[in-house]
């Protein structure tokens, strides 16, 4: 059953509990405009269940199907973006390129500070994120997600052939590393999971590659972030989660952005 009841078309605006290979096929073909996927990254992580504790074959293989079952349900001019870790993101490329096209590898700079970690290797300190599409006439917005210059680099783009220039304006095209911290547990964004990523990189994501008043799914919602996002930008979403105390935490986290945009709209 659905989290969220009574929306449009009975699918839009809803996170079903149960596991997305099986449950994509409520969803249309060629219904969705974007497609976000954090799954479970083969490290072994409790998210109440086993999803995360598979060996290398059988992660591939189960990787496999969901792309299978997910790609379908993709528009045409449809993009994706997934989080990996560096552990399985050559193969995983290697999968999706044989039905998109790659744009983008970005190198998500989680800001963890040098304290101690392994002396047999170097620390781990990003994440792996792939960028496809579909096709040549993919949408992206970019100046929906353009980064302000600071004034004082404004200031030195003061001769003649600056002024005036859109890109000085609105400014620059955020590149390949995002270097955005990961949600410490004092973090007014925290909730009860795990590998919880910031609403920050899902809000560029879907302000980029979806259009207003598309849809936007999510395989694994988790804790909800990619529904929340899409809500405070325009956007419907659908989504799939296992475990039930992770959809009470997305109902929840729903609530508060429906209040929150509703303060936003009366004030």
């Amino acid at each position: 059953m659905p989290t969220r009841t009574g929306m449009a078309n009975n699918w839009i605006d809803c996170i079903f509990r149960e596991d997305a290979v099986a449950g994509l096929q409520r969803i249309p073909d060629a219904s969705v405009d974007l497609l976000i996927a954090d799954p479970p990254y083969g490290l072994g992580k409790d998210y109440g269940n086993d999803s995360d504790k598979l060996d290398a074959k059988n992660y591939l293989a189960w990787t496999g199907q969901w792309i299978a079952a997910a790609l379908p349900k993709l528009k045409p001019n449809a993009s994706l973006y997934i989080f990996l870790t560096w552990r399985y993101s050559p193969e995983i490329f290697v999968m999706l390129k044989q039905h998109m096209t790659m744009v983008n590898e970005i190198i998500w700079d989680r800001r963890v500070p040098s304290m101690g970690g392994s002396t047999r290797k170097y620390s781990s300190v990003h994440d792996t994120i792939g960028f496809f599409v579909n096709a040549k006439d993919y949408y992206f917005d970019l100046d929906a997600v353009r980064i302000p210059y600071d004034a004082e680099t404004k200031k030195a783009r003061s001769r003649s052939i600056f002024v005036g220039a859109k890109w000085l304006e609105i400014g620059y095209n955020p590149k390949d590393v995002w270097s955005v911290s990961r949600l410490h547990r004092e973090h007014r964004e925290r909730a009860d999971h795990p590998t919880q990523k910031p609403l920050e990189i899902i809000e560029r994501m879907v302000k980029a590659s979806c259009p207003p008043g598309g849809i936007v799914l999510d395989p694994f919602m988790g804790s909800g972030t990619t529904a929340v996002a899409a809500k405070r930008c325009g956007r419907h979403f659908v989504g799939f989660e296992l475990n039930p105390d992770y959809c009470e935490l997305i109902d929840n986290r729903l609530s508060e952005t429906d209040g929150e945009m509703s303060n936003s709209a009366a004030a």
